[in-house]
């Protein structure tokens, strides 16, 4: 009797990581824009740009969804590390019912362009280096997967 309680916990375990649901199949990003945001003057008296996406998330599968965790990496075009990341929950609690979209995410790196220059003539100096940004999603205890890239536009957000 004692082994059969062991065993029912067990493959009840065992059946949940079975449906498990890989929230990159099912979650559709919609309406990606990608710039600089103005992030004010910083206490040097300088403008700062910096690398910033937004999007929404379209659930395409046929069941609700939970718990989803967002993660953005910003990098420079031609460069290998990592120029900032943004950690967030792209869906918590309440259920994404089939069909439905997230509102708005937001997703800002803290590093970026500084100058003394006006905001656009930042985006338009000779040093300026392009930027992207990786999307990824996981669900619970999974490992993050790739949603996407998408390069920052050069234009600047003020939202």
């Amino acid at each position: 009797m004692r082994y059969t309680l062991l065993l029912v916990p067990m493959m009840l375990a065992t059946l949940a990581g079975c449906s498990k649901v890989n929230p990159v199949e099912v979650l559709e990003p919609l309406d990606v824009t990608t710039g600089w945001f103005d992030a004010g003057i910083m206490a040097d008296g300088k403008n700062k740009l910096v690398p910033t996406v937004s999007l929404k998330l379209r659930n395409k599968a046929a069941e609700p969804i939970t718990g989803v965790q967002i993660m953005a990496v910003f990098r420079r075009v031609g460069e290998q590390e990592m120029w900032g990341e943004h950690y967030g929950w792209a869906v918590r609690r309440d259920a994404l019912a089939p069909g439905a979209a997230t509102s708005d995410i937001v997703m800002r790196s803290q590093l970026g362009y500084t100058g003394e220059q006006p905001r656009i003539q930042i985006l338009q100096h000779n040093a300026f280096i392009d930027a992207k940004v990786e999307v990824f999603l996981k669900k619970g205890s999974q490992v993050w997967a790739k949603l996407g890239d998408f390069p920052i536009e050069r234009q600047l957000l003020t939202q």
